[in-house]
């Protein structure tokens, strides 16, 4: 029986889309099908501190932000940008977690609520994370209205306003994402970023630029450390029954990034110095 050529040309692309599908690399996430997570007792952490190395290529001064369409935004005597925040050589707000090296097993989720506050016109914290069917509790403490306005892309994007003195917006995200940024339409220098992860193994670091991801079995795990403008860096960290490993990252401001998960190019803005 002769084959066309227009045939076999079809069956020779069905052959190789099934090949590389096979053979691409799939991240395993956990389900809630797989098995609980018992802890055994053994459990270590990763540690670390993250560095910032381009101080000396940022302006001296911090950008300061424009709240003068709000008066009540000017009241809190604080306009200088928070996107970048560094103090002695240490970077804050890097999200770091756990990419890859967990068993398959599913994590309980927590009980208690994750709180995103908008105060002194500006959300607090600016990076957070929280574990899908965890509760994200968004509160008010400023005299005068926000409009709340998450931009995911596996969850639901959602637009709520929130006027002073109202109480908590409480939501749920059902999906595992990376980092997507949380706007109010009504202030647009306002900009935080939320991660949803499957798991508790993650951490933000602090002022002094330090971090700690609790509670993680014994294993090899690949850890990401994400900034907002910076990009992410990659390691990994061997973790040994009941001991600290230590994984530091550091940054030096040439690889900036357009939106959560993707590096790009952005124009950069200076860093906050903080005394």
């Amino acid at each position: 029986m002769m084959i066309s050529k227009q045939t076999l040309f079809a069956i020779l692309l069905v052959l190789a889309t099934s090949l590389s599908l096979g053979c691409e690399r799939k991240e395993e996430v956990p389900s809630p099908t797989d098995p609980p997570w018992k802890p055994a007792g053994t459990e270590g952490n990763i540690t670390g501190r993250v560095s910032f190395t381009g101080v000396d290529a940022m302006p001296a001064k911090p950008a300061m932000m424009d709240m003068s369409q709000d008066p009540a935004c000017l009241g809190s005597g604080d306009s200088a940008s928070d996107e970048v925040m560094t103090k002695d050589g240490k970077l804050r707000n890097v999200f770091i977690y756990v990419k890859s090296g967990l068993p398959r097993v599913s994590f309980e989720v927590p009980a208690t609520e994750v709180v995103l506050d908008q105060k002194g016109c500006r959300f607090s914290p600016r990076v957070l994370g929280l574990q899908t069917g965890q509760t994200l509790s968004i509160s008010n403490s400023d005299q005068t209205n926000h409009n709340v306005h998450p931009v995911p892309k596996a969850n639901r994007e959602w637009n709520q306003s929130q006027m002073a003195g109202q109480g908590p917006i409480r939501r749920k995200f059902t999906s595992a994402e990376e980092l997507f940024p949380v706007k109010c339409n009504m202030h647009p220098w306002m900009l935080a970023w939320i991660s949803v992860l499957p798991h508790p193994f993650f951490a933000v670091s602090g002022q002094d630029g330090a971090y700690t991801i609790k509670g993680l079995p014994p294993g090899e795990y690949e850890v990401v450390a994400w900034h907002e403008k910076f990009g992410a860096r990659t390691g990994k960290a061997l973790v040994k029954p009941n001991t600290d490993a230590n994984l530091d990252f550091s940054f030096d401001g040439s690889a900036t990034k357009a939106e959560g998960g993707n590096t790009g190019t952005l124009k950069m803005q200076p860093a906050l110095v903080l005394p």
